[in-house]
């Protein structure tokens, strides 16, 4: 089956039954890594934090191409407004090489181990052996030809914008500036967790789901899940269906920030009868684990309603196409999605906290943090459930498709979490994107 074939198989005119093929079809995931990863969006590539000093990297990914966040030198009459953060493809533009295989570290440049090309921070091409040639007596063996631009031949250089430490990057030259990519609507929830606090790390993890990508995006979009799937958030109030709970999504539905603010739990026939995840008797054995200070910056003032304020336990924020955001009770953490295929993908998570946290809130986050991540007290369902869901889309294969109709079949944001709106409006995005 060709490509334009491939790309016109979904049927109808909306977005609320995603067709199986969707998840497993190889040809399509190649076009989303160029129309999306590849193309004109900005993608997650790390925290500013995470390389203080000058020379300071890491390794990450846009889509399958690996990258490399350093920070650069920075003439004094630029610190005002250039951070110093470069993105460059960690591949030599020799010879292809993928020359850097250390995960992080510090240089003072980049050199290639095949044919010592070498590279400034920023990407530039500083040099390379026997570009003049040899001398041999009165000859001169080889180098490169008169018109050998240096310049010309550098890395392949990512636009970079920075906001609020968070670092994206894109290959595309048509994406719009990154507030506006993010849009008014998702801006402030960015502004409430990060605006003005400088960022300190506390820790990784990373796993392999095997499923589709898009399904890790719709697990964070979907609002009512974690009061049915989740043992730890529907007994103990942390998320579910009788709290009070906003939607947000962009103008264009990709992004997407779901709002609640938690109940005390327990016993509430409406959303816990017949529901097996709720185990009335559970108790913790270390209290700590759920020891949750309100913090000043949960209240802001309510960006849909001027004059009021609203106070969240918890935001969750969905940046298309590979940034989940977390903030739950005290627990503060971003989540990467690196796809490796059209069934798995990499889930990294950056645990983070502030520098004016004391030493007891820094342990409160980390104890808080053994919810999420790979075996997570809650994180460990979702990756499962991804995985069985993978599962089920090969299984049934080409004319299966899923049915996300919960609160109807249009987009748009909503007042309740008891809704797929989210989900058919990334779905309503991605369409226009991918053509189908």
């Amino acid at each position: 089956m060709n490509a334009p074939e491939t790309l016109s198989r979904w049927t109808g005119t909306g977005s609320s039954r995603v067709p199986f093929w969707a998840y497993t079809d190889a040809q399509l995931y190649q076009r989303e890594l160029e129309k999306i990863f590849h193309g004109p969006h900005w993608c997650y590539v790390g925290l500013e934090a995470e390389v203080p000093n000058v020379g300071d990297y890491r390794l990450s990914w846009v889509g399958e191409r690996q990258v490399i966040v350093v920070r650069d030198r920075v003439a004094p009459r630029d610190r005002g407004t250039d951070p110093g953060i470069r993105v460059v493809e960690n591949r030599c533009a020799h010879r292809g090489v993928r020359f850097c295989q250390q995960p992080h570290g510090n240089a003072r440049s980049f050199v290639c181990p095949y044919h010592q090309w070498t590279y400034k921070l920023n990407g530039e091409l500083a040099g390379l052996p026997f570009k003049d040639g040899v001398k041999d007596g009165d000859c001169v063996n080889g180098g490169m030809p008169p018109d050998f631009d240096l310049q010309a031949h550098g890395l392949t250089r990512l636009r970079v914008e920075v906001l609020h430490g968070l670092v994206f990057a894109t290959f595309s030259e048509a994406t719009e500036p990154l507030r506006e990519y993010l849009g008014p609507k998702i801006l402030p929830w960015l502004d409430r967790i990060f605006a003005g606090r400088q960022l300190t790390l506390l820790g990784y993890n990373r796993q392999r789901i095997p499923g589709n990508w898009k399904l890790m995006m719709e697990n964070i979009k979907d609002p009512y899940h974690p009061g049915l799937l989740h043992t730890w958030f529907v007994t103990f109030g942390l998320w579910r269906a009788d709290q009070k709970s906003r939607m947000v999504t962009d103008a264009h539905g990709r992004h997407a920030v779901m709002v609640s603010r938690r109940n005390d739990g327990g016993e509430n026939r409406t959303v816990t009868e017949g529901v097996t995840s709720f185990k009335a008797g559970m108790v913790l054995n270390d209290a700590r684990l759920l020891d949750v200070v309100p913090e000043p910056w949960w209240k802001v003032p309510d960006p849909a309603n001027p004059g009021a304020e609203i106070m969240p336990t918890v935001t969750m924020v969905t940046l298309f196409p590979s940034l989940i955001i977390q903030q739950q009770v005290n627990s503060l953490s971003t989540r990467h999605i690196v796809p490796r295929g059209e069934g798995e993908f990499d889930f990294v998570w950056t645990h983070f906290g502030f520098a004016d946290d004391t030493p007891e809130m820094t342990r409160r986050r980390l104890r808080q943090a053994n919810l999420f991540g790979p075996a997570g007290f809650v994180s460990a369902d979702d990756g499962e459930v991804i995985a069985f869901s993978q599962d089920g889309f090969r299984q049934w294969g080409e004319d299966g498709s899923t049915l996300c109709e919960l609160g109807g079949t249009g987009t748009g944001g909503s007042e309740h979490m008891v809704t797929e709106t989210l989900i058919r409006s990334m779905y309503a995005y991605w369409r226009k994107v991918m053509g189908v």
